[in-house]
């Protein structure tokens, strides 16, 4: 899970177990549920691509599996306490990519 993390893309982990089952071995191996999991990874490569100015906050949102950068925003803003903008404002002052 390392590329556009989906929740597509946890289906063939789990084809063979039911969905609790698999939500409760991926908790007790990782320490956290699958799609809090899936949410951080999401948060963690969306901070990092906002460091590359030339990326759109609607490209970052796609690139990270969100449908829209409205959707981008309110996860982040939970996440950061700041929307994308501001977060990128505030810590990607001298940036022009990571």
């Amino acid at each position: 899970m390392n590329r556009r993390p989906t929740r597509g893309r946890l289906t063939p982990l789990q084809s063979e177990v039911s969905r609790a089952t698999f939500a409760q071995r991926f908790h007790a191996r990782v320490g956290e549920p699958p799609m809090t999991y899936l949410t951080h990874w999401r948060m963690l490569l969306a901070s990092e691509k906002l460091a590359d100015l030339q990326l759109t906050i609607a490209g970052i949102a796609a690139d990270v599996g969100y449908g829209s950068p409205f959707a981008l925003s309110a996860a982040f803003k939970r996440r950061y306490g700041l929307s994308p903008a501001a977060y990128r404002q505030r810590h990607c002052r001298f940036g022009g990519g990571a």
